[in-house]
Order: C-alpha cells, then sequence, then structure tokens
C-alpha cells in the first residue's frame, strides 16, 4: 500500500523530531540515521547536526542553501561565521560574522540571537585587533606618512570616506583634500606675520562692543536656516567684506585687517565675493557637521584668540587652532567646530579661489555665480 501525502507528511515530522530529540542527546548516530531517512531535511537541522559531528564541509553546503535562498538570513550567516572560525579562517569569519551584525542592525533579530550576535561581535572585534597588529607591523618601520594612516584607518573601519558635498554648486575633479598646509601659499606667511597689529584692533573694537551679530540670521522673505546657532550671537560675525562689497565702517576702523586680507588671492564676483569677517565663538558653542555651499573656494582661518578646548573637525581629521596660523580647509567637506574653553574664540575667516582652478576656469564661474545670483537672488552663505 503506497503511503498518503499526508502519511509523509507525518512521517517527515517524526524523523525530524527524532533527529533533534539526538542532536539534543548527543546521539550523532541516530541524528544521522534520521536525517538520511528523510526526503527533503530542513537545511538548518542538516548544518547543526553536520556542526555538531565535526562535518565542517556539510555544515558549510547545508547552510549555503539557505543563504541561496535567502541571502541575509541572520541565523545562517552567525552559523557560517562559526564554521569558519573554527577552520581557523579568522578573516572569513569576520566578514560572515559582520554581515549577520550589519543585517540585524537593520531589520533586528529575535531575542533568541542576542548571545549568538554578542558573540559575532567578539569575533569581530578580536579579528580587527588582529588584523590591525598584522598591518601595523609590515610598515613599523616606515616614517609617519599620513595618507597610509588614513587609508589604514579606512580599510580597518575606524574612519570613513568623507567627500566634498556642496549644499548649492559642484565642481568636478578637484582633489579630496580636507586640509591645506600653510607652506603650499607664499601669501600666508606676510599675512600671518600681522596677527599682532589685527588683535589689536579686534581688542579696540571688542572693547566698545565684545559680541558681534549672530552669524548666522534669518533672511527677511526666505525660509529660516535650518541651523540651531540660527539668530543666536554666541556664534558672531564682523565683516569687513560682504556680498562683494566692503564694510565701509569695519574697514575704515581696521586698517591691519583690510591691509592683510589684501594678500590673499579672494574671489572677486559682484554680490557674492569677497567674503570676510571676525568670526566669534563663545565657550560651550558647538557649530554642528554641515557643508558649505561650494568645492570652488577654500576656507582660511587665521587665529587671533584661541583659548585651550577649542578645535574643528573637517571629515576625518580634528585640528585646533593655534593663535597666528593659519588653517586653510575645504568647506565643502562636512566639517563642524567647537568651543570647549572658558572663554571666546575668535579668527579671521575668509575664502579663496582653489589654487587647482586655472584663470580661465575662475572667469566662467564668476560668469557662472553672477548669472545665478541674478536669476534669483543669491544664496545667503551660513557656512564657515
Amino acid at each position: 500500500m503506497t503511503d498518503t501525502p499526508a502519511d509523509m507528511m507525518v512521517r517527515e515530522t517524526q524523523l525530524r523530531d527524532t533527529a533533534i530529540a539526538a542532536l539534543r542527546r548527543g546521539d550523532m548516530a541516530l541524528a544521522r540515521a534520521s536525517l538520511d531517512a528523510m526526503g527533503d531535511p530542513p537545511a538548518m537541522l542538516v548544518a547543526q547536526i553536520c556542526a555538531r559531528a565535526g562535518d565542517l564541509d556539510g555544515e558549510a553546503a547545508a547552510l549555503q542553501r539557505i543563504l541561496d535562498a535567502h541571502h541575509r538570513d541572520i541565523p545562517a550567516l552567525l552559523a557560517m561565521g562559526q564554521n569558519a572560525l573554527r577552520r581557523g579562517d579568522e578573516r572569513a569569519a569576520s566578514t560572515w560574522c559582520r554581515a549577520a551584525l550589519a543585517q540585524a542592525a537593520a531589520t533586528g533579530a529575535p531575542a533568541q540571537l542576542q548571545s549568538v550576535l554578542a558573540r559575532a561581535q567578539a569575533i569581530v572585534a578580536q579579528a580587527s585587533g588582529r588584523f590591525e597588529d598584522h598591518l601595523s607591523a609590515a610598515i613599523a618601520d616606515l616614517p609617519a606618512l599620513p595618507r597610509i594612516a588614513h587609508a589604514t584607518d579606512l580599510l580597518l573601519g575606524k574612519s570613513e570616506v568623507f567627500l566634498q558635498q556642496p549644499s548649492m554648486f559642484y565642481f568636478p575633479g578637484l582633489p579630496q583634500r580636507a586640509f591645506y598646509e600653510r607652506d603650499e601659499f607664499d601669501w600666508i606667511e606676510p599675512m600671518e606675520a600681522m596677527t599682532g597689529a589685527i588683535v589689536e584692533e579686534l581688542a579696540d573694537v571688542r572693547a566698545g562692543a565684545p559680541d558681534f551679530a549672530p552669524y548666522v540670521q534669518t533672511t527677511p522673505g526666505r525660509p529660516s536656516p535650518n541651523n540651531p546657532l540660527r539668530d543666536d550671537p554666541s556664534w558672531g560675525a564682523y565683516y569687513f567684506w560682504q556680498g562683494g562689497a566692503p564694510v565701509a565702517d569695519h574697514a575704515a576702523r581696521c586698517p591691519a585687517v583690510m591691509a592683510a586680507l589684501a594678500h590673499a588671492p579672494m574671489p572677486v564676483i559682484e554680490g557674492r565675493s569677497p567674503m570676510a569677517l571676525w568670526s566669534l565663538l563663545h565657550p560651550g558653542t558647538h557649530i554642528q557637521p554641515h557643508h558649505g555651499l561650494l568645492n570652488t573656494r577654500l576656507i582660511c582661518h587665521l587665529p587671533l584668540v584661541v583659548p585651550d578646548g577649542c578645535a574643528m573637525r573637517v571629515g576625518a581629521e580634528t585640528r585646533a587652532w593655534r593663535p597666528g596660523e593659519m588653517l586653510i580647509f575645504d568647506d565643502s567637506i562636512e566639517h563642524e567646530a567647537w568651543n570647549r574653553g572658558a572663554d571666546t574664540r575668535v579668527i579671521l575667516l575668509f575664502e579663496i579661489w582653489r589654487p587647482e582652478i586655472d584663470a580661465e576656469e575662475r572667469e566662467a564661474l564668476t560668469r557662472l555665480f553672477q548669472a545665478i545670483d541674478l536669476f534669483g537672488g543669491g544664496q545667503v552663505d551660513t557656512g564657515g
């Protein structure tokens, strides 16, 4: 008499239950026999029995069946990591575990998997530590090379890639550099030499008005800037050039500032540039991560008054201001700044052309920006 489909289903269920019970007791002979008698045993059960029996290839093949159908199955990914670890392939184990952890973070995982996920995190951490030690040993006898160090941090997942993402205009083909160095520009040294005179002018101005107008202000007839420091004098600005024109009374009061700025290759774009100001940051103020409008310029900071606890991050790199030493950076890369000190920080902030943009391109960009502004009014620059 031929078994009916219902009879076959009952038999498969009985064999599965027998295999599970035998697996829990450690009776691997009965567990394997039960599997062999089944027509289509569950792949995860096959994997578990193979794993207990030390059949790593059989376990991997069963897990691969699951992943072929559901390539982000968390239990199968975790089991693959354990399989690789038992083979002594720590790097492969880390890869499987990372995939499982990423999927769990994206979609969640049942409570019963939390302990296994914790073991996966430990595997990843241990593998990462060994891999870092291995790489460090390979270059231990070399001098300090910042780009090699950054590339290694990216490989190890200790840093992330930050690229130019200007909020208004992107110019292609420019190097993705967060900071430029002072010795790359011959105009910086004579400008830095004027720091003392600029600080004297700053002290004179602040003696009568220690605070400046807010750096980020609501513009009538436009949406309010999405910035927590909007209309807040904790981040203040005292302009010398604004919207391409000098601020006459400020310029007259601070001739040393204007003479210093004359050294810099600032863009000249009607209604837009030059742009130059004292930027003031009160203690406890944090300028949140943001991107500037353009990647055709670099932002320059000449630090004037810098208490301890002040710094800025551009991309993956953090630098502290040092009085009289210019900081030059690409503000189209994500950046932030903070004053965790006890006193107010003040810098002279201005923009220059990117050195990689030639004279012909600068002329074309000047026309483009002027046309953009004439069409609908210039966008307010609240970068910095």
